[in-house]
């Protein structure tokens, strides 16, 4: 893939600032960076969209300059008067999962993608570097922020009222499930409501606390729950219900999701992210779970991005709790196809997800706890899609079945490592 380079320049006003901030060169304030990526299935351009703002940083306030998983993209905060580093942060797209297939060969298509930085306090400038399915750089963007721009859109702040008890019809837009703690100790994930309407709200409730029970019968989530607060946010809906393509069937919903992404029956995801940043900007949220009130099986899991699911099917509380496993844990499929190579794998490339391996660096991976003996950990051929060449650490898991009761070790200790990234231990 040829690699892209855009750097823009600009004059920046060096201006004092006086509002507070937890970390030096950082405001408490969240800035909210909207792009277009765009391109085919050799290239990409990065544009800028929108900035936008709110005060308040509720991201990670520890391990700032480092990324817990490569990932494939990473953005990247410096200050332009000294170069320091001031967060950086990993992620993957919708937009590369499309480069691999075939119709980005025939067609160039644009994708939304929104991050959220910490305010500089002085002049920065932000670079976004996305990587080829080799982990190679295929573009790389870099532009200034001055955190004095008038032209960056202030958002207020939203407040999150206390959890509602279970029996309630009047329903906040915002309320806590759980409350691990301060919104500036613990990861805040948003649970949150895609097509319900204002009478279905109520039954939204349900089903994100049904959500949060699935994970919270799932290891390292219950035994570090308090690392985090979950919030139900209750986005009413037009229509009932989500869009089905191939059924013909369209919806007016807040963030628009749909299936047959790809042409794939079974993903479920949104291409508007930008409307679904809308929907929840102003509130303290790091990681996102979207329910879909459909009971039509399927779902999605973007690293960094969000968790889309079905609610009501039987297979709802297994499909959220695998789909979180990649939004939140950076962990790959385990399953395998019958028919043959996938090009999200090649032989001589290990992957940079922590529970698959192409053993061209197995010492990285889990091979210390095969040497330690742990129980049913080992190299089982079949895994990221790929019958062969690709090996998972055990027989079973949460991120292979539906079927399987857990996280195998190999994956729980990855989700365990990337909840001490984000947060100080208690």
């Amino acid at each position: 893939m040829k690699i892209r380079t855009i750097i823009v320049f600009a004059s920046l006003l060096m201006l004092p600032l006086t509002a507070s901030c937890q970390t030096p060169g950082l405001q408490d304030a969240t800035l909210r960076v909207d792009y277009i990526f765009n391109g085919t299935d050799s290239t990409c351009d990065i544009s800028l969209s929108r900035l936008s703002k709110w005060d308040g940083w509720d991201g990670r306030k520890v391990n700032m300059k480092d990324v817990p998983v490569k990932g494939n993209g990473d953005i990247t905060l410096v200050d332009a008067a000294s170069g320091d580093t001031l967060y950086r942060s990993s992620f993957c797209t919708l937009f590369q999962e499309w480069q691999a297939i075939p119709e980005a060969k025939v067609v160039r298509k644009a994708f939304e993608n929104s991050f959220l930085l910490p305010m500089p306090k002085k002049a920065a400038n932000v670079t976004v570097t996305l990587y080829d399915h080799r982990g190679e750089v295929s573009s790389v963007f870099t532009h200034p922020v001055d955190p004095r721009d008038i032209l960056i859109r202030k958002v207020e702040r939203r407040e999150v009222a206390p959890q509602v008890a279970e029996d309630a019809t009047e329903i906040p837009y915002a309320s806590y499930l759980w409350k691990g703690g301060d919104s500036k100790d613990v990861i805040d994930v948003a649970i949150l409501a895609e097509g319900y309407t204002e009478a279905e709200l109520p039954l939204f409730m349900n089903d994100a606390r049904i959500a949060l029970e699935a994970l919270f019968k799932h290891e390292p989530f219950a035994a570090m729950a308090d690392r985090f607060n979950y919030i139900a946010v209750a986005a009413p809906s037009k229509d009932s219900g989500v869009s089905v393509p191939r059924e013909g069937l369209w919806k007016n919903t807040p963030v628009s999701s749909h299936f047959d992404t790809f042409y794939a029956e079974r993903y479920l995801t949104t291409e508007n992210v930008f409307q679904l940043n809308d929907v929840l900007e102003g509130l303290p949220y790091e990681h996102i779970i979207i329910l879909a009130n459909t009971e039509t099986y399927g779902g999605g899991g973007i690293y960094n991005s969000y968790t889309l699911t079905t609610a009501h099917h039987p297979m709802f509380r297994p499909v959220v709790v695998h789909e979180f496993g990649h939004s939140f844990g950076a962990l790959a499929d385990e399953y395998a196809y019958s028919n043959g190579e996938d090009p999200y794998y090649f032989a001589d490339v290990e992957p940079w997800e922590q529970n698959i391996t192409t053993q061209a660096d197995f010492a990285a991976k889990w091979q210390d706890m095969m040497e330690e003996g742990v129980e049913g950990v080992g190299l089982f051929e079949g895994a990221g899609y790929q019958t062969k060449g690709v090996w998972r650490p055990v027989d079973d898991c949460r991120m292979r079945t539906n079927a399987a009761p857990e996280f195998c070790p190999v994956c729980q200790r990855a989700i365990t490592r990337i909840i001490d990234f984000y947060t100080v231990k208690k």
